[in-house]
């Protein structure tokens, strides 16, 4: 027998951060798959935001001996469908990290998919399947880490920016697609 309805972790863990974020919202689950995971409106449902959610595990070592990688907080791997990514009809994607450590809250890049897409294909070329490799550093930093090389691993951690493109800080907790919907604050 198959289930009427699930929701994915990811989802779940986004739904009850809107819910808990922005009271005056309603986050919905749509009946079927169509590339939208959650839709949130605002109280009237005249005003609406489409998300797509995704998340991953931490990865991070747990002997981490580097400087930059004991600097983490969340060290995330997600394989990305370009073709999904480009044809996506959610506004937002939202990924979702989820550190080791029961203390740390989950972490969320909230993302236009437009400019996710533009990232991966100028850092890593056109591709049909992207690794992506997000992570979170206690200082905020949030990057794009795949392909970094120790060394410039060694410069982060001694507080050198990451390259613009890489740098994914401003989308780090960023809910303001949410504050736009109906007057939120």
């Amino acid at each position: 027998m198959r289930p009427l309805f699930t929701v994915h972790a990811g989802e779940f863990l986004v739904g009850e951060h809107i819910e808990n974020t922005f009271s005056s919202l309603n986050v919905w689950v749509p009946a079927k798959d169509t590339g939208v995971d959650l839709l949130v409106t605002d109280a009237g449902a005249r005003h609406t935001a489409s998300l797509q959610v995704k998340l991953s595990r931490d990865y991070r070592l747990p002997e981490a001996t580097e400087d930059f990688d004991r600097s983490l907080i969340a060290a995330g791997w997600l394989t990305l469908d370009h073709g999904k990514i480009e044809k996506s009809p959610a506004e937002w994607w939202v990924i979702v990290l989820v550190s080791h450590e029961r203390k740390m809250k989950p972490q969320f890049i909230v993302i236009p998919p437009s400019e996710l897409l533009s990232r991966l294909v100028q850092i890593h070329g056109k591709s049909k399947k992207y690794h992506f490799y997000p992570w979170v550093t206690k200082s905020g930093l949030c990057l794009e880490g795949r392909g970094l090389r120790k060394s410039e691993r060694a410069l982060l951690a001694k507080g050198k920016p990451p390259p613009e493109l890489r740098d994914l800080s401003t989308f780090l907790n960023n809910w303001s697609c949410l504050q736009n919907l109906g007057g939120v604050k």
